[in-house]
């Protein structure tokens, strides 16, 4: 059967805890959003039904074709590229969600990108992002085991999927997901993710002009380290 790797995507990723975090995060409407690395659209389209000016970016185009094609997909700005193609001084607030901040793996690139969010930004705008702590290890439940789970996919059929762990090397945590399609096939996807500390992320974010507002360690406002959902949520400001 044909692979819809988007479809295939939203199955693995539907709305949950992180996604009413964000969106109480942005608060009420109208401000104007930035979602760096918006992916299929699952949370750019909510803010956009909330009442916000909203601009999705993400440098997949097959990902921001499906988002454009959902409803209120044309409620949007699409952008194909990086933070690099922002415009100065165009956004209330900014936010990278479902680890997309731990998807670019180059410190330098991660310095950039924080250096382009706060050019974007207007004076006092607001940053929120979450990655992964790594002081809880997370990638260790990455087996066959303990990362099982079933997907319901667009046309009512499930696959199963799982995640298998390739490599954990110098903050860089390399991982396989596998997915069994309902005819038998199996759906190969590499990843690597960079695992930064709190003090990481704090420096970085110091160096590109953010203050540091929060931490957090779970969806349910927990203190990092204090919560088993293993995050670090960061809540920045853009200095005046």
């Amino acid at each position: 059967m044909p692979v819809d790797l988007p479809a295939l995507y939203d199955a693995e990723n539907a709305w949950g805890r992180d996604d009413e975090f964000f969106l109480r995060f942005v608060g009420p409407a109208p401000s104007r959003v930035l979602d760096l690395g918006c992916g299929t659209g699952r949370l750019t389209l909510a803010l956009a039904a909330a009442g916000h000016r909203v601009t999705g970016v993400d440098p997949e185009p097959g990902s921001l074709a499906a988002a454009r094609a959902k409803p209120g997909g044309d409620q949007v700005t699409w952008i194909s590229g990086s933070a690099a193609d922002l415009p100065d001084a165009a956004y209330d607030v900014a936010v990278l969600t479902s680890h997309v901040a731990q998807e670019i793996r180059d410190d330098g690139a991660w310095a950039d990108t924080l250096r382009h969010l706060r050019r974007a930004l207007v004076d006092g705008g607001r940053l929120a992002f979450d990655s992964r702590d790594p002081a809880a290890r997370r990638w260790e439940r990455w087996n066959p085991t303990d990362s099982r789970r079933r997907l319901t996919l667009p046309d009512g059929t499930t696959a199963d999927g799982w995640t298998e762990l390739t490599e954990v090397r110098d903050g860089l945590v390399g991982f396989l997901h596998h997915y069994l399609l309902p005819d038998g096939t199996e759906v190969r996807s590499p990843g690597t993710m960079r695992f930064r500390t709190e003090a990481e992320l704090r420096a970085a974010l110091a160096g590109a002009g953010f203050t540091v507002e929060r931490v957090l360690g779970g969806w349910a406002g927990d203190p990092a380290g204090t919560s088993d959902d293993g995050e670090l949520i960061v809540l920045a400001r853009a200095e005046r």
